[in-house]
């Protein structure tokens, strides 16, 4: 159980109050001790403590802030649900022996709903009511953790009858019979509780001692889609601070990334300036990856490249996060020592941050075309954003063996059927010579394969008619030469070298 109803605010020293519809519904330590109290209307509240900060609630932004705390707990169990009173109530028996014992996984769990800007209040029980009333008594003592069932018997008797809902209605009826605490409410005569207050009151204490069944809860389902918006009290006029918000938004994407088993291919992030009369567009940061990411790792660089070459469009008062793409995260390598740098994953990435930083033409990778004339059916262009590794049928990375690919693109399957080509083709062909009627590139060359007969292009003014050979020096090294059919005296050129 996860009480996250309170935050962080309600216990600063200063005096704060919470306001919905002209009325306080919420106030902390300092604002109670200057006489605001919930109920109290903002002229009363204004005139008793003219220094106390007024907030003007938004239940929108306080669901959205629950709803990353449930993200948070979904790394532990799937079991987690939204309970009343803005409680997470989890099945975590699964999970002790995994995270180190029920002291550890308390300690681990406040820790990453903290992150998400809540203070918790946890308590582990055999029984989901029995946590929920322990961390609601919990206030600022340490986490409670409960295991057997006589023990959590005797912490709840102790416990005051205020603490459940159902009991509030009679509250005044169980103080003039001095029933005080739950130990004294569940010795009473049922039939007589009954009459006097609801069944809804016995059902409850049944409920937190020993129920008859597992509780009937709506377990946390993360949205299909992410989107995030952060409304800035004060307009930021610096980068470094906005990408402070930015990344803030972004612990919230890796939250619903891991809890949805998925990866984000593209997202939009757009800085909202301002508004009314002077408003402006806002600005738009598209960030596409060639490789899909979820951790902080893989998009650290890349977003910081990006935001380093962004205009700066003036004062910003809202940032907005949203994921366009998305993919199923890709299996866990299955090799005992990967090592580092060798996945394809890993050259997509260094790809995204070299494109981040250079820009989208300064990357350049083998584009083929379908044409039968060498120099023009190898050409360099700007790489797409997924493009796909030699070896992988989507660019999704090794085959079950687990064999990385060598970091080059492959061309597209549409260009012509060919023979053997060289792994390095020269700009420009190099003219050769001849000695008694052999080619000569250091030596002379011994034809050993061919003739491949190319004659092409005589509608776009580049007119070629040759028959390519694979020739060897006297040091073994092979070349791909051809012999130009369209001269009146036969000549050679060398066009390619073998690796």
């Amino acid at each position: 159980m996860l009480d996250a109803c309170r935050t962080r605010w309600l216990d600063e020293p200063h005096a704060w109050a919470l306001l919905e519809r002209d009325r306080v519904v919420a106030a902390n330590a300092g604002a109670r001790e200057l006489g605001v109290e919930p109920g109290l209307r903002r002229s009363g509240a204004d005139a008793l403590a003219p220094q106390a900060c007024l907030i003007e609630r938004d239940r929108r932004a306080e669901q959205a802030l629950f709803d990353q705390a449930a993200l948070a707990t979904l790394a532990y169990t799937p079991y987690s649900a939204q309970y009343e009173d803005h409680t997470l109530l989890m099945e975590v028996q699964a999970s002790l022996r995994l995270f180190g014992g029920p002291r550890r996984l308390l300690r681990r769990l406040q820790a990453d709903v903290a992150a998400c800007g809540v203070q918790a209040r946890a308590a582990m029980a055999p029984t989901a009511h029995g946590a929920w009333l322990l961390a609601r008594h919990a206030g600022r003592r340490p986490a409670r953790h409960v295991l057997q069932r006589a023990t959590l018997a005797r912490r709840l008797d102790a416990l005051p009858c205020a603490l459940l809902p159902q009991a509030r209605a009679v509250q005044d009826w169980l103080e003039g019979i001095a029933c005080a605490n739950l130990g004294q409410l569940r010795r009473l005569p049922r039939a007589g509780l009954a009459r006097r207050s609801s069944p809804a009151l016995l059902h409850a204490l049944d409920q937190a001692y020993q129920p008859d069944g597992p509780p009937a809860l709506a377990w946390f389902v993360p949205p299909a889609r992410y989107q995030a918006r952060a409304e800035l009290i004060e307009r930021l006029e610096h980068l470094q601070a906005v990408q402070a918000v930015i990344e803030r938004l972004l612990q919230g994407l890796y939250r619903w990334l891991a809890a949805s088993r998925l990866a984000v291919r593209s997202l939009l992030i757009e800085l909202e300036h301002e508004r009314g009369r002077h408003a402006r567009a806002p600005t738009t940061l598209h960030l596409a990856l060639a490789e899909p990411a979820w951790r902080h790792e893989h998009l650290q660089g890349p977003l910081q490249e990006h935001c380093s070459r962004l205009p700066w469009g003036g004062p910003v008062a809202g940032v907005r996060l949203r994921t366009l793409e998305l993919a199923e995260q890709p299996a866990v390598c299955g090799q005992l020592f990967p090592e580092p740098g060798s996945a394809p994953a890993d050259y997509r990435r260094l790809l995204d941050l070299l494109r981040a930083r250079l820009g989208p033409e300064g990357v350049l990778g083998p584009q083929g075309r379908a044409d039968h004339r060498p120099e023009q059916a190898n050409l360099w262009g700007p790489l797409p954003p997924q493009a796909a590794l030699p070896g992988t049928a989507s660019g999704r990375g090794p085959g079950p063996a687990g064999a990385a690919a060598p970091p080059s693109l492959a061309f597209p399957a549409s260009l012509p059927a060919a023979g053997e080509r060289p792994f390095w083709l020269l700009a420009e062909p190099i003219p050769l010579a001849l000695h008694r009627h052999k080619p000569v590139y250091g030596t002379p060359l011994t034809l050993l394969r061919g003739p491949e007969r190319i004659e092409s292009g005589w509608w776009s003014g580049h007119y070629v008619k040759r028959d390519y050979f694979i020739a060897q020096d006297a040091g073994a090294a092979r070349y791909w030469i051809f012999r130009e059919r369209r001269l009146e005296a036969a000549r050679w050129f060398l066009h390619g070298l073998f690796g």
